[in-house]
């Protein structure tokens, strides 16, 4: 019976000099007998949906920069026009305001920043960001911008000397020049309506100079916050035993040719009442037509907020390259300086012209749909500010309470008092000033920038104001034909 004998293994083929030499560094031979496949299905789902995000994304990234650099193309050669070196480059105004919901004020300057300014800066044109940290701040600053510069063009207020006479300083005409050469920049609907409010308000308001802070105290005084209980009056004892010393009551009548006392010359004459000096400012009037302003820019703008808004937000993170594009087309416009007539509500016309459909537009309703857009939230603002207000005198009667306490040294203070001082009456009232401020100004710039408020308008203002627009536009290609 003879023995199996196994099988002799299969001749192995020779290695190639390469693999040697790999096994050598220390790589395991089991990998070099590997043979590739197919991933699972897991993964390649993963890598099909990992990929088209990524390539997705490197396709709108590689549309911004193109489209950035074509409109810095277009622009260039201004920047490269020789200057003269007395002149200032051109110049505009960019205001932004506070987007309802949003904690973050600056918004809408981030916006101009990333996707204006780039053209801006290739065009060598100057800006000056004026930004609103709170609802109608942007408002009260335009507004009392008008008003100094209506004083100083009135001669009510001197003009701002500088330190040092340079050949380089620009007296009134030109700065009004250089402003009307430049423009305005408005970003998003929320500056535009604290813009025209401001606006409305410089010219129509009176120029008076009055302390805000002053005028404010003044209407709080009576409120009864700070008052206190009344004390009983004190018993008053006619004995004149009861007065050691002689005082004024115990003395006669002084008669005519009485001898000197010296009680009667410590009485001093009351001082002559004083009479407010009138500010000129207050007898002037509004000018019945508004003069021509600086062309605006408007940039319309929008801010997702909130958790209803995450959709929005992904689509807008893939989708940059619109943003992009609609940025560099509203610079472009303003350096090109190509301009029409502001279409107010006496403009149906011109309206129609704009954008034929049966209800007539202006230029009043510009990113009107940028509103649907705020936080559901902001229409509880004015409750909210009343129930912050509620809150804090309920907590200020007891503060006030015991500042008085220890003012008047009816108990001595407590160990924590004294490691950390209570406020004053004088520090209680200060704050409840600055809080009642803050509130009621809140409330007022929440009235110009809620949805149902309109844009306000002055009809003064006709002719007085222009848009950029650009070149190309129908609109602008109309008026061209109209004028002519």
């Amino acid at each position: 019976m003879s023995s199996s004998q196994p099988d002799p293994p299969p001749p192995q083929k020779p290695k190639s000099g390469a693999r040697a030499a790999l096994e050598f560094t220390g790589i395991p031979p089991s990998w070099f007998d590997k043979r590739p496949s197919l991933p699972s299905r897991n993964w390649l789902i993963f890598i099909a949906v990992t990929s088209s995000v990524i390539g997705y994304y490197s396709y709108d990234r590689r549309q911004s920069r193109l489209v950035r650099e074509e409109y810095i193309a277009r622009v260039r050669h201004l920047a490269e026009e020789p200057l003269h070196s007395l002149d200032f480059p051109r110049k505009v105004t960019v205001y932004g305001a506070k987007w309802p919901g949003d904690d973050e004020w600056d918004r809408s300057t981030r916006y101009f920043r990333k996707y204006v300014k780039p053209i801006f800066v290739a065009a060598a044109v100057d800006y000056q960001i004026i930004a609103g940290k709170r609802h109608g701040d942007l408002a009260t600053r335009v507004a009392n911008d008008i008003k100094s510069e209506r004083r100083i063009a009135l001669g009510l207020d001197p003009l701002p000397q500088p330190v040092m006479a340079l050949p380089s300083h620009e007296t009134p005409e030109k700065k009004r020049q250089r402003a009307m050469d430049g423009g305005i920049v408005v970003v998003g609907r929320p500056a535009f309506k604290e813009y025209m409010a401001g606006f409305r308000r410089g010219w129509t308001e009176s120029l008076e100079k009055v302390d805000k802070e002053e005028v404010f105290a003044r209407s709080l005084e009576n409120d009864g916050r700070f008052d206190e209980p009344e004390a009983p009056e004190p018993t008053i004892v006619d004995s004149f035993e009861a007065e050691p010393l002689p005082t004024p009551s115990r003395l006669p009548q002084s008669r005519p040719g009485a001898l000197f006392s010296p009680l009667n010359s410590m009485r001093a004459p009351p001082p002559p009442p004083s009479v407010p000096r009138k500010d000129p400012g207050a007898d002037v009037l509004p000018p019945a037509q508004i003069p021509p302003q600086p062309p605006l820019l408007l940039v319309p703008f929008v801010n997702l907020v909130g958790l209803k808004l995450i959709p929005n937000m992904i689509w807008d993170f893939f989708n940059e390259r619109h943003k992009v594009r609609a940025g560099a087309e509203a610079a472009f416009k303003l350096v090109m300086r190509e301009t029409r007539p502001f279409v107010g509500p006496s403009h149906p016309t011109f309206a129609s012209d704009l954008q034929s459909s049966p209800q007539t537009n202006t230029d009043l309703d510009f990113d009107k749909d940028a509103e649907r857009f705020y936080k559901s939230s902001t229409a509880s603002i004015p409750e909210e500010v009343e129930k912050a207000r509620e809150t804090y005198y309920k907590a200020l009667v007891g503060k006030l309470a015991t500042a008085r306490e220890l003012a008047r040294g009816e108990r001595e203070p407590s160990e924590a008092e004294r490691n950390a001082p209570p406020p004053t009456e004088v520090e209680l009232r200060a704050e409840r000033l600055k809080k009642e401020m803050r509130w009621t100004e809140d409330v007022k710039g929440w009235e110009i920038v809620k949805p149902e408020a309109p844009v306000e308008w002055d009809e003064r203002a006709d002719g007085s104001l222009r848009v950029f627009v650009d070149p190309q536009s129908a609109s602008f290609q109309s008026e061209v034909a109209k004028s002519s």
